[in-house]
């Protein structure tokens, strides 16, 4: 299974998005959007992740066009997981403040 690159861009975006956002007031992030997005964000890392072995699995013994062809998807996938990652730790802080904000209210 390949991993669509749009839907990992529509994601990052998404990401950019919350943490470009208010972090209290009006405007701001609900706990559950972040919660939300942050857990889409683990599972698309694990498909990357995922999508990563499998290519890597077919690297060996591939020649050729293919052999190209897996390269250029390994990148792919390598630099999507990548950006991925270095997104999800502000958000988790995000999250991990809102979440401890909410509980310092009730």
């Amino acid at each position: 299974m390949q991993t669509d690159p749009n839907d990992t861009q529509e994601l990052s975006a998404e990401i950019v998005a919350l943490l470009d956002a208010p972090s209290g007031g009006d405007g701001s992030p609900s706990l559950s959007a972040l919660e939300d997005t942050l857990t889409t964000g683990y599972a698309r890392a694990l498909a990357l992740e995922a999508e990563r072995a499998r290519i890597e699995r077919r690297l060996v013994g591939s020649t050729g066009d293919d052999l190209v062809e897996l390269h250029n998807r390994l990148e792919d996938v390598q630099l999507s997981l990548a950006e991925l990652r270095r997104l999800l730790v502000p958000l988790r802080s995000r999250a991990r403040t809102a979440r401890s904000l909410l509980i310092s209210w009730e």
